[in-house]
């Protein structure tokens, strides 16, 4: 059994290295970012970061990657065309969802 000690020091230490993220830049960066390169590529770091969290897990969150590879391209195709996020949802859903029935049927 774990001692109650040893998770309150482990919730301490996550506490600290979150303030400590979260912190530094405020620290270093005391007067606005005048750098075009630098302001850009910030701006571009939230998405950045999305995309990686969420890329694996619309691949991977289906029955298999064939029916994940549809999906993405769907979405993607939608989004292109600038369709709200609803359409697009529902459109991947419905692509992964026919993708499996297809694959279900061909294979056995």
């Amino acid at each position: 059994m774990i001692d109650s000690t040893y998770v309150f020091f482990g919730v301490a230490i996550m506490a600290a290295v979150t303030y400590l993220v979260r912190m530094i830049p405020l620290v270093f960066f005391r007067r606005e970012i005048q750098n075009r390169f630098i302001r850009s590529f910030l701006a571009y770091v939230p998405y950045a970061v999305l995309a990686a969290m969420t890329f694996p897990g619309v691949l991977f969150s289906t029955g298999g990657l064939p029916s994940g590879l549809v999906g993405l391209a769907v979405a993607v195709t939608l989004a292109f065309f600038r369709r709200g996020l609803l359409t697009v949802a529902v459109g991947a859903a419905a692509a992964v969802f026919l993708t499996e029935q297809i694959l279900r049927w061909t294979v056995g």
